[in-house]
């Protein structure tokens, strides 16, 4: 059976480090259908699906939301327009947009996706009604590249980040990536370990995690269990419970319909169109809903 659509973490308590995997297969192939994506921008937004749930993972289902954006600056015209992926109690959505006119190598890097610009991840904590958003240059050869830049400026913990996307025989996708921190020393007792430093335990992790090919992270047969267990049998790994994974995509008839008429009368007078009518598109799911209101 393949083992796609669920994250869960793990803890490698000998060496103070925590991680997250994840693999994504009928879910992200539905979240690309709702477009007629080429290849470049289709592994990217799949790219940005699998750091989503990786980052999501961490919260509880009830405690809020993970949102990656990525952008060119200014008014600065690229290929990519806009990337946008979230993940919500498990369910996950994305949409990137991409200029028609402009083709992309397979493997082009940020630089020629989006001539520069921004990495926004925000997390919304529902609990506290609190946001926390962090911003880095959309610098580096790939997005796990940038993600690493994030952990270092916001966190400031050692974190290594595995992103892939894979196109299948029969044409469809799967993605998958892994995530690993070293947890603040202090925490253990011991000295606080910084981004710069170079730690034993830190080293010996991440250089069993940089063995990982880009195949065993997107392979569906290959159970993700296993996958902790070619890398990491020489310590103890301690799995905690996985999280099943679905399309979310949350617009719905009546919810639009609720926050159209939170607007003035005016304002929805400047909506309509020459039918009198309120037309929304989603481009998460790429549907359009029309009201009379």
């Amino acid at each position: 059976m393949a083992d796609c659509d669920r994250v869960f973490g793990f803890l490698i308590p000998g060496r103070d480090v925590r991680g997250r995997v994840v693999r994504l297969g009928p879910v992200l192939d539905e979240i690309l259908s709702a477009h007629a994506y080429a290849e470049t921008p289709a592994r990217l937004l799949a790219e940005a699906l699998v750091l989503a749930a990786l980052m999501g993972a961490i919260l509880r289902p009830d405690e809020g939301q993970v949102t990656i954006q990525a952008q060119p600056a200014g008014r600065r015209e690229a290929p990519v327009r806009l990337l946008v992926a979230d993940f919500l109690g498990g369910a996950l959505r994305g949409y990137v947009s991409v200029d028609p006119d402009r083709r992309l190598a397979p493997e082009a890097g940020l630089e020629a996706m989006f001539g520069g610009g921004n990495l926004v991840i925000t997390l919304d904590q529902a609990a506290t009604a609190e946001r926390y958003q962090g911003i880095v240059a959309l610098e580096g050869p790939s997005l796990a590249a940038a993600a690493e830049t994030y952990f270092a400026n916001s966190e400031q913990l050692p974190t290594l980040v595995r992103l892939v996307a894979r196109r299948r025989p029969d044409g469809s996708m799967t993605a998958g990536g892994l995530i690993l921190q070293h947890l603040p020393r202090g925490e253990a007792g011991g000295p606080r370990l910084h981004v710069e430093e170079a730690h034993p335990d830190w080293a010996h992790v991440a250089a069993l995690a940089a063995t990982v090919t880009p195949e065993e992270l997107a392979d569906p047969d290959l159970p993700l269990e296993t996958l902790l267990w070619r890398l990491f049998h020489e310590d103890e790994v301690r799995l905690l419970p996985s999280m099943p994974l679905s399309r979310g995509c949350r617009c719905s008839e009546a919810y639009i319909r609720e926050v159209l008429l939170r607007f003035p009368e005016a304002e929805r007078a400047a909506m309509r169109g020459e039918d009198g009518r309120i037309s929304v598109d989603c481009e998460f799911c790429s549907k359009r809903f029309v009201f009379a209101v």
